[in-house]
């Protein structure tokens, strides 16, 4: 799913939108050979990224035994997932990793890699464990503070997002601090303190292009929930100019760019990233907008796909089979129990919109309370929010 977004020195590590493989029906496929090829990775062999992954993958068929390499190998992966949009990816790493992972005491290296995949498939609760593990072992190890940082702020306990930041000032670069620090105040009723330290983070110097990345993308939101369009647009077209191909950015802009009503943009920017599901999803809804045929085919794909996550019995698409449901199905009671299990999940700016939308539409004015409650008591400053937020009765009175 499309909305975890965070980053360090090493990889990035953000809660996104995954696809199915692209199916035309829920029937799952059974190979009948463990050797059966079922679908080659697209992975551009003049891609440096690449390059390297099939460096680490010879050196590790070499010296099996090798754990530094399957753990690049395994951060790499990752790394791929993520600019790609890609969970096949995340497999791999997880398969690369096994060997360690089914040790007694597996190392803190290959326990941190799988909490990032599960971060991944928003098993927050497991990831949280194989993290508290991995700071048992090593209480330095800032890419654990930084990625525990993420699952909390995805869960809506910010507070303890907060604490999870603070040994960052002393443990990796100010900006990553800063900047960790900064997203979190963004999303609690501190949005003008948080611009003022992203952008201190942004001009320091020697950050790389990814954690450019990862600022340019929390400003670019932070001032399109409080109205600041244009300085959204900048951000994000500053971060796209980066030339880091970034499954995140890619969907948080095209979400800005639905909102403008700007959808033969939205076709553009997508038209040839149909195998994420998220992005799928943006697309077929400014296809649907536009009135174009091919928004009937899409929206039947979308809806093969979640029918076979739901058969796979994954959580990592419910956010998007809302919103699916809602726009493209106009079945607002169905969205609505979607919503609600979203919510259960994550707690972020758009899972409240879903929820206080479906909420609306099926006219089920009590489903909105637990979202209007954390709207109010984190002091939450985002227009589209406050716009639906003042449709229910109890807060006109």
């Amino acid at each position: 799913m499309i909305g975890i977004r965070t980053v360090s020195w090493l990889i990035a590590t953000g809660w996104l939108t995954f696809s199915a493989p692209s199916m035309t029906s829920g029937e799952p496929f059974l190979p009948q050979q463990d050797t059966q090829v079922l679908e080659h990775l697209t992975v551009k062999a003049a891609d440096p990224v690449a390059r390297e992954i099939r460096a680490f993958r010879a050196s590790l068929l070499r010296d099996p035994q090798n754990m530094d390499v399957a753990v690049s190998l395994a951060t790499k992966l990752i790394e791929q997932s993520r600019s790609e949009g890609d969970p096949r990816f995340l497999g791999q790493a997880q398969a690369v990793l096994v060997p360690w992972l089914n040790h007694p005491t597996p190392p803190s290296s290959t326990l941190l890699l799988r909490a990032m995949i599960r971060q991944h498939a928003h098993e927050f609760d497991l990831a949280l464990a194989d993290l508290d593990a991995v700071l048992n072992m090593q209480p330095a190890n800032a890419q654990a503070w930084l990625t525990r940082a993420s699952i909390y702020q995805v869960q809506g306990r910010y507070e303890e997002a907060r604490r999870a930041c603070q040994p960052l000032l002393r443990l990796a670069g100010r900006h990553v601090a800063l900047t960790c620090l900064g997203d979190i105040a963004g999303l609690s009723g501190q949005a003008a303190t948080s611009r003022e330290m992203l952008t201190t983070s942004l001009e320091r110097p020697r950050i790389s292009a990814r954690e450019r990345l990862w600022i340019l993308t929390i400003l670019a939101e932070m001032a399109a929930r409080t109205g600041d369009t244009n300085a959204a647009e900048k951000h994000f077209l500053d971060a796209r100019s980066l030339g880091v191909k970034d499954h995140y950015l890619l969907g948080a802009y095209a979400d800005f760019l639905l909102d403008q009503g700007r959808t033969q943009e939205v076709v553009t920017l997508l038209q040839h990233e149909t195998r994420a599901d998220g992005l799928l999803l943006r697309l077929t809804l400014a296809e649907q907008a536009l009135h174009l045929p091919v928004s009937k085919n899409h929206t039947a794909e979308l809806a093969a796909r979640f029918s076979a996550g739901r058969e796979r019995g994954t959580r990592v698409h419910v956010r998007e089979e809302a919103r699916f449901t809602l726009a493209l199905l106009h079945d607002p009671q169905a969205a609505l129990t979607l919503a609600q299990a979203n919510w259960e999940i994550q707690k972020e700016p758009w899972d409240a919109r879903l929820l206080l939308e479906t909420a609306l539409a099926s006219g089920n004015q009590h489903a909105a309370k637990p979202v209007i409650a954390w709207f109010h008591t984190n002091h939450v400053e985002d227009m589209r929010l406050q716009q639906l937020v003042v449709q229910f009765p109890e807060e006109q009175s």
